[in-house]
């Protein structure tokens, strides 16, 4: 099994590119961890520890966590984001590893904004990091999850320095089409993995 990793800030085309990136071959597994981060919010133990660190102001009518009003929280404070990933994680990471021993596919890739701050980055065979202008990425963001600037700044400006991690490519995101599609050609033709017929 050949792990790629794939990460950026949010709106950098992570998604998009993995996509393109799994086209390429027979037998492949795209785990977005992000979401398995959304299936830990909803599970009692992280709920319950959540509110009552931050109250019941973070909760949903339904009773389920708000994201936004979480992010109120933990964006701005290093304190309160340490306290998430170490509520979610160990659900999160569970969950990783189950997918991964129970895989019978020839490629994974894993998609996440915090891959290269956890253990499983060190399992990634080659590291991706995707970039692209802070401008558009930022109105890209703001209308796809429907955001404040402010609190898009919030939540870029605790993201991760990627400047000291190691990557195998990084890649600019110009939001063309046709341009990715070539990137994403150029890498699989590069390595030596089992290819589609």
């Amino acid at each position: 099994m050949y792990i790629f990793g794939v990460t950026g800030k949010s709106g950098t085309g992570k998604s998009t590119f993995s996509k393109l990136l799994s086209e390429k071959y027979i037998n492949y597994k795209i785990v977005n961890i992000d979401k398995l981060g959304h299936l830990a919010l909803k599970e009692e133990t992280v709920l319950n520890g959540l509110t009552k660190e931050f109250g019941i102001g973070i909760l949903n009518t339904d009773g389920s966590i708000n994201r936004k009003k979480l992010g109120e929280f933990v964006f701005l404070n290093s304190t309160n984001m340490d306290y998430l990933t170490e509520l979610t994680w160990g659900f999160m990471e569970k969950e990783i590893n189950i997918i991964l021993d129970n895989n019978n596919t020839n490629v994974v890739i894993l998609e996440w904004i915090l891959l290269p701050t956890v253990e499983l980055w060190n399992k990634c065979d080659t590291k991706i990091l995707l970039h692209s202008d802070d401008l558009e990425r930022k109105n890209k963001v703001l209308e796809r999850d429907n955001v404040s600037e402010e609190y898009f700044n919030k939540r870029d400006n605790s993201s991760v320095d990627y400047s000291t991690y190691h990557f195998d490519y990084i890649i600019k995101n110009n939001y063309i089409d046709d341009e990715l599609e070539l990137i994403v050609h150029n890498i699989y033709n590069e390595l030596s993995l089992p290819k589609e017929d």
